[in-house]
């Protein structure tokens, strides 16, 4: 697991520092790489990540990475972000379960689309109710991990060192 860990999050981190990618840029494109990783419409999150990359001058390693490692927790979530939705509108909750949701996606997914939509909705205005002040104390937890990173240590050394 240190293994898998420090290959494929601290390495391409370290990478990008090295590469002159400052600490706020890293952090920021972390931040939204995570909340958009939960977007709770399965399939649309590398799609999202990509567009926020252009739009905010994110950078595209670190919000994919940030999209990658959150893609379980987007399974997490999703029906919590349908509740709170729910919750905050006034809707009555809609009768679902993951075990239901991946079991009508597997038989039929139009039928799937037709039955969830209004709950996916009420999941989406869930998931912006929370994404701002997610992405600000992501990015607030992050920066001072970042920029605590010594980086006249990196330049010109190999990470594995």
């Amino acid at each position: 697991m240190k293994k898998f860990l420090k290959a494929k999050i601290i390495d391409p981190i370290l990478n990008l520092l090295k590469q002159g990618v400052t600490p706020e840029k890293i952090a920021l494109s972390i931040a939204f790489g995570i909340l958009l990783g939960v977007f709770p419409v399965i399939g649309s999150t590398v799609i999202l990540c990509t567009i926020a990359t252009f739009l905010f001058k994110l950078n595209f390693i670190a919000i994919q990475l940030a999209n990658y490692l959150i893609y379980p927790v987007q399974f997490i979530l999703f029906i919590p972000f349908i509740r709170l939705g729910e919750t905050v509108l006034g809707s009555d909750p809609f009768p679902l379960s993951m075990e239901l949701i991946f079991n009508m996606l597997k038989e039929d997914i139009l039928l799937a689309i037709k039955t969830f939509w209004v709950a996916n909705l009420h999941g989406i205005f869930g998931w912006f109710l929370i994404g701002p002040i997610s992405i600000y104390i992501c990015y607030r937890i992050l920066l001072p991990i970042l920029r605590k990173v010594p980086l006249h240590k990196l330049q010109g050394n190999e990470i594995n060192e």
